[in-house]
């Protein structure tokens, strides 16, 4: 598992927003680090500005547990975290799409802006955060594989049908799975010199996580595409992607969480199409010219 995104392969990416690399563990974290890092997601700038006594008493935790919560995200020391924290709220000031939480008393006007906001800024952020060398072997691999399984539940479900058509566009065979039943006896059939794509936003859907750990007991090489670096799916793939978007309490499957999945996936396809011009030129004109077949006939002579 020499890609799996760890702690520090994680945190050595420069590009990557500190308030994604939060987000992303927090599921990962004990209740008293949950409590700190909500505060300083809350308040970057007055995050920054407090003692680790006071952002522990504001926690009502002790100034160990700021220790374990700076260490667990990446940091050698609290006056590191403080200088990140710093950072981002002076860059957020002014880089920042207008986003922000919806409430019930947004007008349709506020609405539209932050899902918008929200929505630019997950694929500004994902673009920043994707670790390109881990992506460029996962395209090797996909270039190479035998067989390809992707596997995918409610909102990234239609991500891997997404992938997998663009792959099947191009002749690499590939298979989509959607269903628990038909992802694990497949999976259980896949070799060495194939690959099983799991997709899950929280890393813990257990139809894609048993079918990644059943094809990595076959022999498969495995790879997660999940926003949560330390999830299940993302701890027993072999090479692990991480897009960047959150999901809110009224946006579960939101748009802006699966559209940063949809860009990764972009990614692939276009790094693959890159690596392989002339077999993808060729693919594409012969399924362009089948697709053409089947337009209204009677278009060419409207006015």
């Amino acid at each position: 598992m020499s890609d799996n995104t760890s702690e520090n392969s994680t945190t050595a990416n420069g590009g990557e927003r500190l308030e994604n690399r939060i987000r992303a563990l927090l599921p990962s974290l004990n209740p008293s680090s949950v409590r700190i890092a909500r505060i300083l997601l809350d308040d970057q700038a007055g995050a920054s500005r407090r003692t680790m006594s006071e952002l522990a008493a504001m926690a009502g935790t002790s100034e160990s547990s700021v220790v374990r919560t700076t260490r667990a995200l990446g940091f050698s020391g609290y006056s590191e975290l403080r200088l990140a924290l710093a950072a981002e709220a002076a860059r957020g000031t002014t880089e920042r799409h207008v986003t922000g939480d919806i409430t019930p008393e947004d007008s349709l006007s506020d609405m539209v802006t932050k899902l918008a906001g929200e929505e630019m800024q997950a694929i500004s952020d994902t673009a920043a955060q994707l670790d390109t060398e881990v992506m460029g072997r996962v395209i090797d691999l996909l270039i190479k594989a035998r067989r390809v399984n992707i596997h995918g539940s409610g909102a990234s479900g239609l991500v891997a049908m997404d992938l997998h058509n663009k792959l099947e566009r191009i002749g690499y065979p590939s298979h989509v799975y959607c269903d628990v039943h038909g992802g694990l006896t497949s999976a259980a059939l896949l070799g060495r010199e194939d690959v099983a794509v799991g997709i899950s936003y929280s890393g813990e859907t257990q139809d894609v996580v048993g079918s990644l750990r059943l094809a990595a007991r076959a022999g498969a090489t495995t790879v997660a595409v999940t926003n949560h670096p330390r999830s299940p799916l993302a701890t027993l793939a072999d090479h692990v992607l991480v897009p960047a978007g959150a999901e809110t309490e009224f946006r579960p499957g939101a748009l802006a969480s699966r559209i940063s999945q949809l860009l990764t996936i972009d990614c692939l396809f276009v790094g693959i199409a890159q690596r392989t011009y002339d077999r993808t030129m060729r693919a594409l004109s012969l399924t362009h010219h089948a697709l053409q077949s089947q337009r209204d006939p009677a278009r060419k002579h409207r006015p």
